[in-house]
């Protein structure tokens, strides 16, 4: 729980954090009781709650997070609360020192950088699937990023908001290169392995039925679990994200390359970071940082330029935008540097990309989709000014 060791100042999980709701008042639950929990380990926490009765517990006695006044209670707080995943290679893992890692750790860490002026005043809290929403519905959480797509049905019926895309995806389908299909046609009838709360099963069934084809979902509860139930040969095939397969790739038995992911995409899985519905401000806040990291990297702005850059820049708005004017920075609930912090601490979008995704990490992808709207990608962020 250093500041200065390279270890994360706070880790903490969503079941330790409901085991001491349920043993302290619920008027805790959405404030100090957080700091109570650090010394509980996922293991001993599972061990006494199961994530059903922890989330049955968290809604009698917690009071719903309320939404309008989020920037303040971080600030109050002093730390902002992230949640991520149990570990998925290039988005976000812990290292055997505590120290978290990812796209998805990296863009915690901007928002928290311009929110807060530190980037290491983060708090990541490791959930499944199933458990992310519940988790940010009741204040566990003050911005989810786990992989999640940006749907109509979670937008409207979970009143959630989404920042915008933090990273273009697709679902597809991972086989054995060794007498696995080749086609999803000849997974006809086959047993395949989704994780438990996604939008898989419904995408797998939807997929199989247009094509006039049927199949057997396995529910598997965790992103380890329903690898290690493919790996162990309970499935024909492995859906989920492309990323993900490519990253539960790297940790198979039989290394890599015995594993292969088939070129059908079947769905489109645009990930962006949610916040509870209600605190407008609070949004503004994330989307901006988004927007700036994704207009850094198109003006030329990088992690170790971005202090000349604000008194060099030839284009007036990124001057402003990086603090030679306050009115941002007031208009946001924060100060003038909150853009300048938010690149300095990780870096623009392209950065952040190839470090966690890309040329410089094990998965090596493409940036596809995710590459600037200049370079025949998607990424665009409306002008700063």
């Amino acid at each position: 729980m250093s500041t200065h060791s390279g270890r994360d100042i706070h880790q903490v999980t969503f079941s330790s954090y409901v085991l001491h709701c349920a043993r302290l008042s619920g008027s805790y639950c959405n404030g100090r009781l957080l700091t109570l929990s650090m010394g509980i380990t996922s293991e001993s926490a599972k061990s006494l709650v199961p994530a059903a009765i922890a989330l049955f517990i968290i809604s009698w006695i917690a009071p719903p997070a309320t939404a309008g006044d989020t920037l303040a209670q971080i600030k109050s707080r002093g730390t902002l609360r992230c949640g991520v995943s149990e570990g998925i290679v290039g988005f976000s893992t812990k290292d055997a020192s505590g120290r978290w890692s990812g796209l998805n750790v990296d863009f915690c860490r901007a928002v928290a950088a311009a929110a807060l002026g530190n980037a290491e005043k983060v708090t990541f809290v490791p959930l499944k699937a199933s458990e992310r929403f519940p988790a940010l519905k009741t204040g566990v959480i003050d911005l989810l990023l786990r992989n999640t797509t940006w749907t109509l049905g979670r937008e409207t019926g979970l009143k959630v908001e989404f920042a915008g895309v933090l990273f273009y995806d697709r679902e597809a389908l991972m086989v054995p290169k060794t007498g696995g299909a080749r086609t999803i046609a000849e997974l006809n009838g086959a047993t395949i392995c989704v994780e438990k709360g996604t939008t898989h099963e419904r995408n797998l069934l939807d997929h199989f039925a247009a094509s006039g084809l049927t199949v057997t979902p396995l529910i598997v509860d965790s992103a380890m679990e329903v690898a290690d139930a493919f790996f162990a040969g309970r499935c024909k095939a492995y859906m989920s994200d492309a990323s993900q397969l490519a990253a539960a790739r790297l940790r198979s038995p039989g290394g890599p390359q015995a594993f292969v992911i088939l070129p059908d995409r079947l769905s489109k899985e645009p990930f962006a970071p949610a916040m509870r519905r209600g605190d407008a401000d609070w949004v503004t806040l994330v989307r901006w940082v988004l927007f700036v990291l994704i207009a850094a990297e198109e003006n030329g702005i990088t992690q170790d330029n971005v202090r000349a850059m604000r008194q060099s820049a030839r284009d007036p708005a990124v001057r402003r935008a990086l603090g030679e004017s306050t009115e941002f920075g007031r208009a946001l609930g924060t100060d003038p540097d909150w853009a300048l912090r938010a690149v300095q601490s990780v870096g623009n979008y392209g950065e952040m990309f190839e470090r966690n995704l890309g040329t410089h990490s094990p998965l090596n992808l493409e940036r596809g989709l995710n590459r600037l709207w200049t370079q025949g990608g998607l990424m665009y962020a409306p002008p700063v000014r």
